[in-house]
């Protein structure tokens, strides 16, 4: 009964027209959440440099940052050159959990610090948070069966717990466009405020220790 009804609201939107879902929803996942994702990421650093991180929470809220781009990275990675199954589910799933406890651990170090957290980036801090947890709820419902094999440890499947290669592949194109964006968007800009911490942490270093020469 529940999926008829489910059914009859889906095919009420249509307006008569054929509309594959999981291809509408791939498309979704490809050319609009993921690209949209280096948005607010983009924004947040713009906001720690505005803050002058280098110079309050410093390198260590900056390394916190590269830890939660490769907790989100490596699922995302596997994601666009392997098909989706109980593993790469598991991987995913494992992902998301840790990124939102580095994000708790996140703010809690900028807070403590003399980094002033405003509303702005508070708010922009919601979406980082809230963009992997849409992405993977899309994912599991295109791949029902594959949820439900993770729910009974595989099914019996002997590549359920391998990494299988897509098929077919995603175009050379489109992931390339996705590691330049992923390298002028979060590779390049973090990796200058990490190294902007650095040298204020140096900098800082050797001012104390000519002070305490001078002393």
């Amino acid at each position: 009964m529940r999926r008829d009804q489910a059914t009859r609201i889906a095919a009420s939107g249509t307006s008569g027209a054929s509309v594959d879902v999981g291809d509408v929803t791939t498309r979704y996942l490809l050319y609009g959440l993921l690209p949209s994702w280096f948005v607010p990421g983009l924004a947040d650093w713009a906001m720690h440099r505005r803050t002058r991180i280098e110079d309050t929470a410093g390198t260590k809220e900056s390394l916190i940052h590269a830890l939660m781009m490769a907790e989100v990275g490596l699922p995302i990675a596997l994601t666009l050159r392997y098909r989706v199954n109980p593993l790469l589910l598991s991987v995913q799933l494992a992902g998301a959990a840790v990124h939102e406890a580095t994000a708790l651990w996140d703010v809690r170090t900028a807070v403590r610090s003399e980094r002033e957290v405003k509303p702005l980036e508070q708010h922009i801090h919601s979406f980082l948070e809230s963009l992997p947890f849409a992405a993977l709820a899309s994912l599991m419902c295109l791949h029902a069966d594959q949820v439900k094999a993770l729910l009974r440890g595989g099914g019996g499947d002997p590549q359920a717990w391998r990494l299988v290669p897509r098929r077919p592949q995603l175009s050379p194109g489109y992931l390339a466009g996705i590691a330049v964006a992923i390298g002028g968007c979060v590779a390049l800009p973090y990796g200058e405020e990490l190294l902007r911490c650095v040298r204020a942490g140096w900098r800082r270093r050797k001012d104390d220790k000519n002070k305490r020469t001078k002393d």
